[in-house]
């Protein structure tokens, strides 16, 4: 009777670590106003889009990178990406438009923001990160590099979209019954 009850034991402590685990991950949710930022971007998305003279050409590749991530690894790529657009893009674009200076500042300042929400996390080692999302991360870092500086920042720029709607998916928070 002793070793019918080990089954069950064994299966409580699996459940106890899984949800410790998921539990882990759930403190590097961040706080962050995605639609403000998704709203300063559609108000200069137009004109930033209308700079890209390589529509055929993508930086973040969607299909390879940002969507093929695992819930685990997201708060990896989250930290890596906004990384690279503060160190990278933001500072590699130069604007003269006012308008569009002032939507791209908005963005900036959140991204700097959730990035050291996760930093925290990574230090905390809450926020892991894999080989697959490491080598994930150097493809954009690679198709940013293989095109001219000015150029790869525009494009980036005009894939805000696909960024913002990336993590507006992966931090929505979940909604509560009433």
């Amino acid at each position: 009777m002793k070793l019918s009850g080990f089954p069950l034991c064994l299966l409580c402590a699996i459940l106890f670590l899984w949800l410790a685990h998921a539990g882990s991950l759930r403190r590097c949710l961040i706080s962050m106003d995605i639609h403000h930022m998704e709203k300063s971007f559609q108000g200069i998305k137009t004109a930033v889009q209308a700079k890209d003279s390589f529509q055929n050409i993508t930086i973040l590749s969607a299909s390879e990178t940002l969507y093929n991530i695992t819930s685990s690894d997201v708060c990896c790529m989250t930290k890596d990406v906004l990384q690279f657009y503060v160190d990278k893009v933001f500072r590699n674009h130069e604007e003269s438009d006012p308008r569009i200076q002032r939507g791209l500042s908005t963005i900036a300042n959140s991204f700097l923001h959730i990035r050291n929400a996760l930093e925290q996390c990574r230090s905390q080692k809450n926020c892991y990160c894999r080989k697959e999302t490491t080598s994930k991360f150097q493809l954009i870092v690679r198709n940013y590099e293989q095109m001219e500086v000015k150029a790869a920042a525009i494009k980036s720029l005009g894939e805000l979209d696909i960024l913002l709607s990336w993590i507006s998916r992966n931090y929505q928070p979940k909604a509560t019954t009433k």
